[in-house]
């Protein structure tokens, strides 16, 4: 199945544009896992997909923070995916890339060993680069454009011939996007550029747009200028603000009050 594919059924299926960001940290977590769990880690994200598995499209996992616990870490992050529904999209957020060759063993490492329906890539190395993740057509390759973080500007908004980079580089995205499976990653955080970036690439190139939540995005004008004219074609993404809404036993309970409130929001302005 096509990955656009994928995310329609799930997206319509559960009525979401939700992405819950699986980002484990040993500091956040509820204490008292430690002391009832074995792999509290792992007990920790089932519950938070369990609990949340019926009001989302996808979740995310930010690979540095599973990187951070060594061996036991890819053993965490392996057995995470394995938990998460087949229908449900699972992106991988690791921003990898490299000279051709090496691109090619990451793309290997988080499609064919990790079977991530999608994952994030950085351009600035070039087309070439880019290329060996375009080799799997029925996944997505969301390739960075406009981030959500504070100092985006220092390069992504450089003129070049007048235009500035990240608009550049939405333009190649759109050219690159030959067997449609190129996605593009737009913070909420900078909603003018998000409009713009929609505009230059049209209607079906899916967007992954993190920034809502604890980084102040405004969920309206995400919506009014991250989705297609259907509302479709985004994947709004919140880590922080959902996985640790509590800190006690409740936690999952929370986290799903936490999820339905974004979920209906999104939903409310689409």
């Amino acid at each position: 199945m096509k990955f656009q594919q994928k995310l329609e059924k799930i997206s319509e299926k559960n009525n979401s544009l939700l992405c819950v960001g699986l980002d484990i940290d040993k500091g956040k977590i509820p204490n008292f896992l430690y002391q009832k769990k074995q792999n509290p880690y792992l007990d920790f994200n089932k519950s938070i997909i369990e609990s949340t598995k019926d009001l989302v499209c996808a979740y995310k996992l930010n690979m540095a923070f599973y990187e951070s616990f060594g061996k036991d870490g890819l053993n965490l992050l392996e057995q995470t995916i394995k938990f998460i529904p087949k229908e449900t999209v699972v992106i991988l957020d690791g921003k990898r890339n490299d000279i051709s060759t090496s691109a090619q063993k990451y793309a290997e490492s988080l499609f064919d060993y990790l079977k991530a329906d999608a994952i994030t890539i950085n351009p600035y190395l070039g087309k070439d680069t880019i290329q060996p993740f375009l080799e799997y057509p029925d996944r997505c390759s969301f390739i960075l454009c406009r981030t959500s973080n504070p100092s985006a500007s220092d390069f992504q908004d450089l003129l070049i011939d007048g235009k500035p980079l990240y608009q550049i580089i939405a333009k190649k995205i759109k050219d690159w996007n030959k067997k449609q499976n190129c996605g593009l990653v737009a913070g909420a955080t900078y909603p003018d550029e998000l409009k713009i970036i929609r505009e230059i690439l049209g209607e079906n190139v899916p967007f992954l747009i993190p920034g809502i939540g604890k980084q102040g995005g405004d969920v309206e004008k995400t919506v009014k200028y991250g989705t297609n004219s259907k509302g479709t074609a985004a994947i709004i993404n919140s880590s922080r603000g959902i996985i640790y809404a509590g800190k006690n036993e409740d936690y999952a309970e929370l986290s799903r009050k936490a999820a339905k409130v974004l979920k209906e929001q999104i939903n409310q302005y689409r």
